[in-house]
């Protein structure tokens, strides 16, 4: 296992990259390692996990459940030997199980995530773009090296002690898409504080339940936002949400406008003269695995916030994981997801995977109209972006202004588009693919959940064939089980039912934070003890890949209504709700 004691990053890296430019796929003592290319690693893979949902060819690994479950559970663990660097051995890759609500992965392993997202990285390439922040107004943005990161999260993290925040603390973030947010979320996991990021479009009082639900004694935020030429009252907005809440201690206040705000003495910190105070260099704690990373609030049909709670190692782990065989990724790759930071696809794919594989990620502050209709394709020629990440909701608006906008630009460096929050109908799926892909992309549609912390279902590029409309793939460990409505499983050939997970996965939300009993009854209660994904679900076989086609259940989409109303309507108009998550709020169970 990789300890930072005694291995050099840049011992673990050269064994733990992706195969396509002729790296390999898992370690040198790795499972599958005779194995010659990632399709044929992948099949034998699921094949092991598939043996009792009758899906891919039962010949490949004739094993009972029992067998192909251990099987994962190796695999799963020699992944986090190889792609993570640990303070301390983990003892045991998993215990415990769905049903109980008791799963907790990689026991007693010592890590922390800004260390392999950060640090790591400076030791082997200091200068290399870290963050390419795409500010609204084209032109005002700027580009953050590894090494500039680290200085930027220490002296965050540093002011973060100063004013009292100690490991375990939650910090609450009604934050704009700026460099700065990365920081805070970075600096939050060095120092071992929980990170409750509030997507900064939600109301006063939105914030307000969330702020409250949390107990997050410190609050930070920005004079103001940019999105789509418009100004956002953010400073204004958590003066709002935190009157009378007098166990607030402080505001930490970024400037983006530089507009006057009005600063409160005693509990306001103006950041532009705190972190002059703070060195570049802080001590990273040392976390255990199953130590709480993060909260991400999502709501049921009253509207009432569940705190989503992720844990430190298996959520890192399956966000690496996910981005880097999902996304194809590439030592020299530029990600792009349009997301935005305060839903889990900002979280995991903006900034956690990206960053903990060491590529280049952008941090898009603007909207896909803003300020004509080629802002994407313009914002993928001006970067040579290699993966772009978005919605259906936006393709199908972009196409619907004509391909010949498209055309004018150079998107020769694209190598995989992507899409998240519904099924992308075949119409969008051919116009992303011929027009925006020039035909030479791979198309990855993906399915998941703020409860799942990554991908569930995923097509793998160049292992898995494409087809519109289908997540393709569970993803490495996912167990995914057809039911009724009572939670008995249904087996077959495109056969319909309500989609679960059967067994633990790396990325899975542990608790509904401050209420276990609400994530049991709202997660497996309903369904035998199986996780319910709040999904109505197709299952077929075709050349021996399973395709998962995706249906909100009516209860799923009276959540996201719910969940909705706390939005302002110009916000969704504009796409400030991130098109990346309008539609996967829906796949919540409520």
């Amino acid at each position: 296992m990789s300890k930072l004691s005694d291995k050099p990053a840049s011992a673990v890296l050269g064994s733990s990259l992706g195969v396509n430019n002729g790296r390999r796929l898992l370690g040198e003592t790795g499972p599958c390692d005779e194995c010659a290319t990632l399709g044929t690693r992948y099949n034998r893979i699921r094949a092991m996990g598939d043996s009792t949902c009758a899906t891919t060819a039962a010949g490949v690994y004739p094993v009972d459940a029992a067998a192909a479950k251990q099987a994962h559970i190796k695999i799963l663990g020699d992944l986090a030997q190889d792609n993570l660097l640990w303070f301390r051995d983990f003892d045991q890759t998993v215990t415990g199980s769905v049903s109980k609500g008791d799963v907790a992965w990689f026991l007693n392993g010592l890590i922390n995530v800004s260390v392999n997202c950060i640090d790591r990285y400076v030791k082997t390439h200091p200068d290399k773009t870290a963050i390419i922040w795409e500010a609204d107004e084209i032109g005002q943005g700027r580009e953050i090296s590894y090494a500039e990161l680290l200085a930027e999260t220490c002296r965050i993290a540093n002011a973060m002690k100063h004013a009292g925040v100690r490991k375990g603390d939650v910090v609450a973030m009604y934050m704009p898409m700026i460099p700065e947010t990365v920081f805070v979320m970075l600096a939050c996991t060095r120092i071992g504080a929980v990170h409750n990021m509030i997507f900064a479009g939600l109301s006063a009082e939105a914030l307000r339940s969330r702020v409250m639900d949390a107990r997050a004694q410190w609050v930070f935020t920005a004079d103001e936002g940019r999105r789509g030429g418009r100004t956002l009252s953010l400073k204004q907005t958590v003066d709002a949400a935190i009157q009378s809440l007098d166990f607030v201690r402080n505001v930490f206040v970024f400037k983006r406008t530089h507009n006057v705000v009005e600063m409160h003495t005693g509990i306001d910190i103006d950041m532009g003269k705190e972190l002059a105070r703070h060195c570049p260099y802080c001590v990273a704690e040392f976390m255990n695995a199953e130590d709480l990373m993060f909260i991400l609030y999502t709501s049921g049909p009253t509207g009432t916030p569940k705190g989503i709670a992720h844990t430190t190692g298996g959520y890192l782990l399956y966000a690496l994981m996910t981005t880097k065989y999902a996304f194809d990724i590439h030592d020299d790759d530029v990600f792009a997801c349009v997301a935005d930071c305060g839903w889990i696809t900002g979280h995991s794919y903006v900034v956690y995977g990206p960053l903990a594989n060491g590529i280049t990620t952008v941090l898009f502050e603007s909207t896909p109209t803003y300020p004509d209709h080629g802002r994407y394709w313009d914002l993928v020629q001006r970067h040579k972006v290699t993966q772009f990440y978005t919605a259906p909701t936006a393709i199908r608006a972009l196409m619907a202004r004509g391909s010949d906008i498209v055309c004018k630009y150079d998107l020769s460096s694209l190598r995989v588009l992507d899409s998240v929050g519904e099924p992308i109908n075949p119409e969008a799926w051919k116009w992303y693919y011929e027009v925006v892909g020039n035909r030479q992309c791979y198309i990855v549609d993906t399915y998941w959940q703020t409860e799942t912390g990554g991908h569930s279902g995923v097509g793998l590029p160049g292992a898995i064939p494409m087809k519109p409309s289908s997540c393709s793939k569970p993803f490495f460990g996912v167990d995914f089980v057809l039911t009724d409505e009572n939670g008995t499983e249904i087996k077959g050939n495109d056969v319909e039912g309500q989609l679960c997970i059967r067994s633990p996965w790396p990325g899975m939300a542990r608790t509904v934070y401050g209420d276990h009993n609400r994530h049991l009854q709202v997660y497996t209660a309903s369904h035998k003890g199986l996780y319910f994904t709040g999904m109505a679900t197709t299952l077929s076989q075709a050349a021996s890949t399973m395709f998962c086609v995706l249906q909100a259940t009516e209860s799923a989409l009276q959540n996201w209504k719910a969940h909705s109303s706390a939005i302002p309507q110009w916000l969704k108009q504009q796409w400030l709700v991130s098109p990346t998550e309008s539609k996967a709020k829906a796949s919540a169970a409520t």
